[in-house]
């Protein structure tokens, strides 16, 4: 396979010997990637997981940051499965996850504790599907290397849910990325530790490259024409909504509470993510995607979703989560288009 990076993305002499000594380790690798914003931590996973899938027949990716996660729309936390090389580091690409859970918003700034269970979440999936475990607790699963991808929030509390997610996870290489201006990187050395060194953890202190040229856009179909929003509006419209009775579904706002005689004006023209509701302890759903209510008929007692994910799993769904992701007001309010969406504040009467 081959691993060599996009003609346009320089990869430096430092990322080289990172990711062959993370990929030739004796141990299952756990690579937790960390560094300020713009430091080339997605360029640099990306092509940490072309240089493991030269090894393993698959590689696991836990992607943490809300804000602009790699192969999920934002808002979510996800572990995904790769098995083929991405030849093109430019090109963003969206893949189905494993795992994953709706945050509801682009940054854990305003429930840190929550962001944090749904990490932790997520990673004991990953130790109890593909790693074997040192305590015994999970059967013995094929063998999947790690990568863990955060967000570049590392001071104030974003700092502190670095420390946590560390002390938890317990990587076998961290991977620090520094940028030019000193004030905004992390700490030298095991900054998260309580003061005892732990020689299983490997450190690995490397400078960010000049550029990071990932060029991130929304993921459509190739063989769409979409440059403007007009274009944009009538693509997603073109979607046959889904008609969600009422009395079938159960509703969850993240973050805040709503009255239940406002959740409909609440719920209306907005982005939710579609889960199937758990029974557990910890009551965490798993989410299958996302979809955008259209409309409400209080009249019928259905919800009009539009949404691409497919019906086998559309199936599964009972639970609407909405957080703080809007659709943008341009798409709601655009010029010589009569917009398919009701406005936000109104509901459907007959």
């Amino acid at each position: 396979m081959d691993s060599s990076p996009s003609p346009d993305i320089c990869i430096p002499e430092q990322w080289l010997e990172a990711t062959e000594s993370i990929a030739h380790s004796s141990m299952l690798p756990i690579a937790l990637i960390c560094g300020a914003k713009n430091c080339g931590k997605t360029t640099f996973s990306r092509y940490l997981l072309n240089i493991l899938l030269n090894k393993y027949t698959k590689v696991a990716y836990l992607d943490t940051d809300v804000g602009q996660p790699e192969f999920t729309p934002p808002a979510f936390l996800s572990l995904t499965i790769v098995h083929k090389v991405t030849p093109d580091l430019t090109v963003p690409c969206l893949k189905t996850p494993e795992r994953c859970l709706f945050f509801g918003d682009v940054s854990c700034k305003r429930d840190p504790s929550t962001y944090l269970s749904y990490v932790f979440a997520i990673y004991n999936h990953y130790r109890k599907e593909y790693c074997i475990s040192d305590k015994g607790e999970y059967p013995h699963k094929i063998e999947v290397p790690l990568i863990v991808n955060t967000p570049g929030w590392v001071k104030g509390v974003g700092y502190d849910v670095l420390v946590d997610m560390l002390k938890y996870i317990c990587p076998t290489h961290v991977v620090k990325i520094s940028i030019s201006s000193e004030k905004k990187n992390l700490p030298a050395g095991e900054f998260w530790s309580d003061g005892e060194h732990d020689e299983t953890i490997n450190i690995i202190e490397i400078n960010s490259a000049r550029q990071d040229s990932l060029n991130r856009s929304q993921c459509f179909s190739s063989e769409s024409n979409i440059s403007t929003i007009k274009e944009l509006a009538h693509a997603l419209t073109s979607h046959c909504p889904y008609e969600v009775p009422i009395a079938s579904i159960k509703i969850r706002h993240l973050h805040c509470e709503v009255p239940s005689s406002e959740i409909f004006y609440s719920l209306n023209a907005t982005v939710v993510g579609l889960a199937v509701d758990s029974d557990g302890p910890e009551n965490l759903p798993w989410c299958l995607g996302l979809g955008i209510v259209r409309g409400i008929d209080s009249v019928k007692g259905v919800l009009y979703v539009i949404t691409p994910v497919p019906n086998s799993s559309l199936e599964k769904v009972n639970l609407l989560l909405q957080g703080y992701i809007q659709i943008p007001s341009c798409l709601l309010q655009v010029q010589g288009c009569i917009s398919p969406y009701m406005a936000a504040n109104t509901l459907t009467t007959g």
